[in-house]
Formats: C-alpha cells, sequence, structure tokens
C-alpha cells in the first residue's frame, strides 16, 4: 500500500482546530490542487470562496450550527458557478445559451465539478498533516449564504469545508462493506451486507469516545429521510437560474 492509499484511507472529519492559521503558501497548494481535479468538458464549473471575514464567519457559524465553521486554520465555501460561462455572451448568444444554464444536466455538471475539486482540496490539506471537515449546513440558509457572499445569478453555495490544524484525532467511522457499494453489471440488492453493517456500526456507536449511543446506520437513515430538511432548496436553486428544466 503506497502513502496516497494509506492517506486516503486514514481519513476522518475533524471538528475541533487548534487556533493556527494556514499561511498563503498553503492555501495557493490546497486551491490549486482543486483547481487540478477533473472537470466536465473543460468547463470548470465551479468558483470557491476563502472565508476570512470574522463576522461572515460568526454568521456562518449560526446559520451551520457548528461552532468550527468559526474557529478554524481557512474556511473555504465551494459554489456550483455557470456564471463564468456567460460573462462575454451578447444578450442574444445569452438567451441561446439559457436552456443549458437552467436544465438539469448542467445543475448536475458544476455540482460534479465542485465537489471533484473539493476532493481534491481535502486529499492535499491531509496530506499537509491538516485536518478538514465539509459543511453541507450551510444550506440550513442558502439564501443568507448566497446574500452573505454576494453571488450573482447562475452561482450557488453548495458546501463549505473547515480546514486546520487538528486540535483531537477522533475514532474513524466504519464505512459501508464494498459489496454494499460496488456491484459487478448491475445493481444488486444487499440487505444481508446491510444487516451486517447495522451490527458493526452499532458496535461503533456503543464504544466511541465522544458521543455514543445506540444506534445502527439503517435507522439513522430512516430518521433522516423522515425529517424533512431545507425544502426552501429548490426555489433557491430555481431562482438563481439551476435546475429549471
Amino acid at each position: 500500500m503506497n502513502e496516497m492509499i494509506e492517506n486516503l484511507l486514514s481519513h476522518r472529519s475533524i471538528r475541533k482546530f487548534k487556533s493556527k492559521k494556514l499561511n498563503e503558501q498553503q492555501i495557493e497548494m490546497i486551491i490549486s490542487s482543486a483547481q487540478h481535479a477533473s472537470t466536465s468538458s473543460y468547463m470548470m464549473a465551479y468558483s470557491i470562496i476563502g472565508v476570512t471575514d470574522e463576522e461572515k464567519k460568526a454568521d456562518l457559524a449560526e446559520i451551520t450550527g457548528q461552532s468550527y465553521v468559526k474557529d478554524n486554520g481557512h474556511f473555504l465555501i465551494f459554489c456550483a458557478d455557470l456564471n463564468r460561462v456567460t460573462v462575454k455572451a451578447n444578450e442574444e448568444e445569452y438567451e441561446a445559451m439559457r436552456d443549458n444554464l437552467e436544465n438539469s444536466e448542467h445543475f448536475l455538471v458544476s455540482a460534479i465539478d465542485a465537489a471533484l475539486a473539493a476532493q481534491n482540496a481535502a486529499i492535499a490539506a491531509e496530506s499537509m498533516g491538516l485536518g478538514i471537515c465539509y459543511i453541507g449546513s450551510v444550506r440550513n440558509n442558502i439564501a443568507r449564504v448566497d446574500e452573505l457572499l454576494d453571488l450573482p445569478k447562475h452561482v450557488i453555495p453548495l458546501f463549505g469545508m473547515a480546514i486546520g490544524y487538528p486540535a483531537h484525532h477522533p475514532e474513524q467511522k466504519p464505512r459501508l462493506p464494498i459489496d454494499a457499494v460496488y456491484f459487478e453489471n448491475s445493481y444488486r440488492q444487499h440487505e444481508d451486507v446491510l444487516d451486517r453493517f447495522d451490527d458493526r456500526i452499532a458496535k461503533y456507536y456503543e464504544k466511541r469516545s465522544e458521543n455514543n449511543r445506540t444506534d445502527t446506520w439503517t435507522d439513522q437513515m430512516k430518521r433522516r429521510f423522515q425529517n424533512t430538511i431545507r425544502m426552501d432548496v429548490t426555489d433557491h436553486v430555481k431562482k438563481k437560474g439551476f435546475n429549471k428544466k
């Protein structure tokens, strides 16, 4: 096993950071690594916003309900961005582009491009001995985050990433077995695999050092999908010119 794979397999989310800021060289290398991710049709349909303003970070911490959005070495927000492709278009060209700007295909492309860039950034950060945590809860109030970042039409915030020097070393949360996520040639139902994973994750939750509880993975997912969240996201996405068709 090489060093890269060892690094990937040792990932865990870090939610407590030392009060030490990343330097400019570290930030530049993380962003440059993000930029070298694969991108659909050379669109590079994302933007990354580094939030350094302490008032904005405090607002984002309140929106997300996560203190480590404010207390970290550097905080990034990854955005789907189709604005860039319209900048040089005249009115007639823009109208000809509208169907593609507003369809589900290019919404997916921009979200996937942003996710690929973010994972490159995460891997780069972890290779430097830093820790990261993805922050999907920026979508708790997507319109407010959009406003805080002054995002134009065809740009929406997708998720954040807190980066910094780890101040704890949490246990690694188990992942689904390979035979629950990888199938050859066609999809396979795999309830038996989930049963075994539930047994494993129940033991993990009971024994871990922080926030231990009695739970299983499938019970956790059933609760999550019965609890309606972020129903304003659809309307906001469409208002910004995405996923309307």
